[in-house]
């Protein structure tokens, strides 16, 4: 699908990621971009962007989204949550159970909610935001790689379930890119939002349905095979 002409709905917002992905659809002619945040007053004001307020967990903040944003064309799930903090000292049922609700069970949410709107407008577009931690775990992301491989396998599923309906659904896998989320994170390479964000939005354009928006996820996949994931990774 072209993104001229556009209306996309971007969670997640206000910061990182998704403030890159609201910058650049704008850029790239998008005629109008809902910017989704919990708080809306902190989406940034600018011309052709509607700040929506949108906790992802809460469906009533999503069927009110949904109502709002009738003339959807492109949705980015983008918001999501890392607890890595202290996991090598165990692993947290508590943290498990956070991360699996924004990271695997929001999107789907939103994801179904809109559907119907995407379908009726020609069928539009996806983009669920994964991980290399989709494939392999750290010592310390146990739980953040289980909701994120939850968020790869249920956005495979979503693709065959709205492709009767002309939707595109795109999955993103990435490694630390540099947003707040891997501020603590030092000594690894973080690919800027801003390159990661074009390859997402180059992918839709393509229909692609996997973006690798880094090298390291390109060195990850071929490595799948050779059971990378089995072993320890530094």
């Amino acid at each position: 699908m072209q993104i001229k002409g556009s209306v996309a709905l971007v969670t997640g917002a206000n910061r990182g990621l998704g403030k890159a992905f609201v910058q650049a659809l704008l850029a790239a002619g998008a005629a109008k971009v809902y910017a989704a945040a919990r708080d809306p007053a902190t989406i940034e004001a600018q011309p052709n962007v509607i700040p929506i307020r949108l906790d992802v967990t809460r469906p009533e903040d999503i069927a009110a989204a949904v109502a709002k944003a009738p003339d959807l064309t492109l949705l980015i799930n983008n918001a999501g949550v890392s607890g890595m903090e202290g996991q090598q000292r165990g692993i947290s049922l508590e943290t498990l159970r956070h991360e699996f609700e924004i990271n695997a069970v929001a999107p789907l949410a939103t994801s179904q909610a809109f559907a119907p709107i995407l379908a009726a407008n020609g069928g539009g577009a996806i983009v669920n935001m994964h991980s290399v931690l989709s494939w392999i775990n750290l010592p310390d992301t146990v739980t953040y790689s289980a909701s994120k491989a939850a968020a790869w396998s249920l956005t495979n599923g979503l693709r065959l379930h709205l492709a009767a309906q002309g939707t595109l659904v795109v999955g993103v896998h990435v490694a630390f890119v540099d947003t707040d989320m891997t501020r603590r994170i030092e000594g690894v390479p973080k690919a800027s939002p801003h390159d990661v964000v074009q390859r997402v939005l180059e992918g839709v354009i393509n229909d692609q349905p996997e973006v690798l928006a880094d090298d390291t996820s390109h060195q990850l996949k071929q490595n799948l095979s050779n059971g990378v994931y089995l072993r320890p990774i530094s």
